[in-house]
């Protein structure tokens, strides 16, 4: 699962972004507020979530927010800020961010307040995916399938979840590399195919499809 990360403390920014990625989500890191506004208005509906400083050079994290529910994007927005008063965060609020978290904070507590939000897109009662026999629970980051555990990689995790996410649809290869893969990490040609296959061994051969010329759906 990507997310895009906006932060401008180069400390705190390189801490969240590592345990981020150790807990298996693909993370952007963008320093300011342009850079963050180019990479939601070029990303499309890549990011599932975004963690929002306010205090941010060259453009606030607040005019950023109102922007891009200006524009009509509706992606889920967590802020994180020093920012306590209460007249900060009724503000962040009603530009459009969906939970907001004050600096310093634990670090369980923001991954606790991720997965509540990331559970409302899903649209479900509760935070798993499902589709015949398989069931990947996105809070816990674990998949059963046929009442069977089944481990999976970080990135294995992520593409069965975007493919998950809209089952029957074809997602293409570059779809599904901007799922699992953040900005300047080194792609194989090969990677997605190769997580494919390790897919198909722990779950079935027949149950991902490849859509010649198009890319791969669930079965």
């Amino acid at each position: 699962m990507r997310i895009l990360l906006v932060e401008d403390d180069a400390m705190i920014g390189k801490t969240l972004q590592q345990a981020l990625q150790q807990d298996g989500y693909a993370v952007d890191w963008a320093t300011d507020g342009q850079a963050a506004r180019l990479a939601l208005d070029t990303a499309g509906d890549v990011y599932a979530l975004v963690l929002l400083d306010l205090g941010l050079p060259r453009k606030s994290g607040l005019e950023l927010l109102k922007e891009i529910r200006r524009a009509g994007n509706k992606v889920r927005v967590l802020i994180v800020t020093a920012r306590d008063a209460v007249a900060d965060r009724v503000a962040g609020l009603d530009a459009g961010g969906d939970d907001y978290l004050t600096k310093p904070f634990s670090l369980d507590e923001l991954l606790a307040r991720m997965r509540a939000l990331l559970r409302r897109d899903v649209a479900r009662e509760d935070n798993v995916l499902r589709h015949r026999t398989l069931a990947l629970d996105t809070a816990a980051r674990t998949l059963t399938h046929a009442g069977r555990s089944i481990d999976l990689s970080a990135r294995e995790f992520a593409l069965l979840a975007a493919l998950l996410e809209r089952p029957g649809a074809a997602l293409s290869k570059a779809q599904l590399e901007e799922r699992i893969y953040r900005w300047g990490e080194e792609v194989e040609s090969n990677a997605v195919e190769v997580h494919v296959h390790h897919l198909r061994k722990k779950l079935g051969a027949d149950t991902i499809r490849t859509i010649r010329g198009v890319g791969y759906a669930l079965a």
